[in-house]
């Protein structure tokens, strides 16, 4: 559905026309522009706005169906720009991603939003107290957009790091390698880190066309734009950089995990070990004396019984301290 259509002329706030068209020649007429925000609108509604602002048929069709990697496209009538906030839950300690489509053209900003990620009402409402900034065209709305993206990247980083944190204190714990949950965790977290690269990898390149890094910004980008979309760019290389360096301490967080199960499946198996070893003592000499052979002489003994045992019990207390020095017990 429509979240919200004004027109902005000079920085500031005017209802337009109900008609789009009319409202665009207005703002065109006022060297301003048309802002709709637009909320997982369904097949007519987004095909009326595009019919009246001449967005490509291949552009709406992404944006009908969502689930886009982060780009920038260039059509002859508009730019056509495609973000994915993300979300953190501290709840699940789970991240979820939305997406946000963004058309630029002369005159006018068309925004369709899915998902919870990013909500627009307090970009627009920040760019709307600022009307010297929001004069400067409608590719400041654009840029409003990236930056609060981006910052939205830099808090979800933050939150994982500290998730993360706590898991290698429960990994490097004393009890942390024998808990059945911790592999799991591991692996959870892993998951959400790959969903936040989905969503912040992909991005560097459109930014950096929209920075103008190479040299050269796409049309309907103004000059004076350039630099706002160039310090967004910088706080996205630090995202970027800050989940890599994520990814590869949760790795090795894992592989130092697995080495602690290894180890641990190590000194239980020289425990059981070593308790076979001294139930064996016993075993061989009640099974040599299990045997009823006629020509043994211990049998006639009258000492005999007290003294085998009494020597079991000496090679079990000797295997039992040579097991206990080298620490196999």
């Amino acid at each position: 559905m429509i979240v919200d259509c004004a027109v902005y002329r000079e920085g500031r706030r005017t209802e337009g026309p109900g008609d789009f068209s009319a409202a665009l020649a207005d703002a065109r007429a006022a060297g301003g522009f048309v802002w709709i925000g637009l909320y997982e609108p369904d097949e007519r509604e987004l095909g009326r706005v595009a019919e009246q602002f001449g967005l490509h048929p291949l552009a709406v069709e992404d944006a009908l169906k969502a689930h886009q990697r982060p780009k920038l496209e260039v059509y002859d009538d508009s730019l056509f720009l495609v973000l994915k906030p993300v979300v953190y839950e501290p709840e699940s300690d789970a991240v979820s991603t939305g997406e946000v489509l963004t058309f630029l053209g002369d005159g006018f900003v068309v925004t369709v939003r899915h998902g919870e990620g990013l909500p627009l009402g307090p970009v627009r409402r920040r760019l709307e107290r600022e009307p010297e900034m929001l004069g400067q065209g409608a590719t400041t709305v654009l840029y409003a957009i990236a930056d609060a993206a981006v910052d939205r990247y830099l808090d979800v980083a933050t939150e994982l790091s500290t998730d993360l944190e706590e898991l290698e204190a429960e990994v490097f714990s004393e009890d942390g390698g024998r808990s059945r949950h911790v592999s799991s965790r591991i692996y959870n977290f892993k998951r959400q880190v790959l969903e936040f690269r989905r969503a912040s990898g992909p991005l560097a390149l459109p930014l950096s066309r929209l920075a103008g890094v190479n040299g050269v910004a796409p049309p309907f980008v103004e000059e004076s734009a350039r630099p706002f979309f160039r310090d967004v760019y910088d706080h996205l290389t630090r995202v970027n950089e800050s989940v890599e360096g994520l990814d590869r301490l949760v790795s090795d967080v894992l592989s130092a995990h697995l080495a602690q199960m290894s180890v641990r499946q190590n000194d239980d198996m020289r425990k059981i070990s070593a308790w076979a070893a001294m139930a064996a003592i016993p075993t061989m000499v009640a099974g040599i004396y299990g045997m009823n052979f006629r020509h043994m002489p211990e049998l006639g003994w009258r000492w005999s019984y007290p003294v085998l045992v009494a020597v079991m019990v000496v090679l079990e207390m000797g295997v039992f301290r040579l097991f206990k020095r080298r620490g196999w017990l």
